[in-house]
């Protein structure tokens, strides 16, 4: 149970204040939306995987407004959605086929729930999926392009999702009882910096043998090096799809305002650690990262076994993956992780020309 004071600190956050009307006019494609290019997948970082593929023509077909906007503006951030989306998929399909039971799989604060809708069509049933956001014409945007059937949506912050509505909301009824997979993907920084709290709140959603999946951004202690990223981010990659009018709007209306709520590496393991018995980050692209958390060895090994390896030129990437940043001694994570072979089809890839 989180103290009720912090649930009304959440709730004067900037996500609800200030950033409201940003939020609302990028997804409803008033304002926000690339100026120069949309984002497409290179499926080519994926070595041309063939789950990779499929997910990410899926994923692309249901793009809202908001969707553009976000993926213009985190390198790289469209490849490991796609990567991340295949391995969601298949990991929640071997659930689905271990337990004879539809497996569920929540996206928290992920803008038109892309993810869940396109996972939940893939699924066909044997996956339901369910998104949050606060902003209404991302609903909108869900509701446009859902997919499936088996793709809710609920219009408010995570934190109003909890015991009392699910038990008594008929559209939550299919997740009454937890997920096996929890995709929190950038929204604890629009809210606090307070990740125990956090955690606490949305970490007895995740199922026995389920796993939680962060992307954040995080603070450095060296100060020089985070803004090195940032520099790298804007000017090698927000400028393929951004003017520089645009880059420089957003920074003053939303990223000052949000890196007061960011924290650091170190930071986000210890609220994790108070949570969870192993936690990997799969994934890194200047200053954001994939975190991924289990209390169960096996799960989590067979989650890290489905990913591909990132898909990331290596200039963008500062860590070496994947990147074991809570263990345990008794049974320790080891060499057993790693990722697994591409699919590859070369029939999508290029053709390289005949040698004379």
């Amino acid at each position: 149970m989180v103290d009720p004071q912090i649930i009304e600190r959440w709730r004067n956050a900037p996500r609800l204040t200030s950033f409201a009307n940003f939020f609302e006019r990028t997804a409803s494609g008033q304002g926000g939306a690339p100026d120069i290019d949309t984002p497409e997948p290179d499926v080519s970082l994926h070595d041309f995987d063939l789950d990779c593929t499929v997910y990410a023509d899926t994923h692309v077909r249901l793009f809202g407004n908001f969707d553009s906007h976000y993926h213009a503006s985190i390198p790289y951030r469209l490849e490991e959605t796609c990567r991340l989306g295949a391995t969601i998929l298949s990991f929640c399909l071997r659930t689905w086929a271990r337990t004879d039971q539809a497996s569920t799989l929540y996206t928290l604060g992920a803008g038109t729930g892309c993810m869940a809708r396109s996972v939940a069509a893939l699924g066909d049933g044997r996956i339901k999926t369910l998104a949050c956001s606060p902003t209404p014409a991302n609903r909108e945007a869900f509701i446009a392009k859902r997919g499936s059937e088996h793709a809710h949506f609920f219009l408010g912050p995570f934190f109003e999702l909890d015991d009392n509505r699910y038990a008594t909301d008929p559209d939550l009824a299919p997740f009454g009882k937890g997920f096996d997979v929890l995709v929190e993907d950038t929204t604890f920084q629009m809210y606090d910096r307070d990740r125990a709290a956090q955690l606490a709140f949305i970490a007895p959603r995740v199922r026995h043998g389920g796993i939680l999946v962060q992307v954040q951004k995080l603070k450095h202690k060296n100060h020089g090096l985070y803004a090195k990223r940032e520099h790298q981010k804007d000017g090698l990659f927000k400028s393929r799809y951004f003017s520089a009018g645009q880059v420089s709007e957003k920074k003053s209306e939303i990223l000052d305002t949000m890196a007061d709520f960011q924290v650091d590496l170190q930071a986000t393991v210890a609220a994790l650690q108070l949570f969870f018995r192993y936690s990997v980050v799969t994934w890194n692209s200047g200053n954001f990262y994939t975190i991924v958390s289990s209390n169960a060895r096996a799960s989590i090994l067979e989650f890290i076994s489905l990913m591909v390896k990132p898909a990331i030129p290596p200039a963008f990437c500062y860590e070496t993956l994947p990147m074991v940043v809570i263990d345990t001694t008794s049974e320790p994570l080891g060499p057993d992780l790693s990722w697994r072979r591409t699919n590859s089809m070369t029939a999508i890839a290029p053709k390289r020309p005949k040698a004379s």
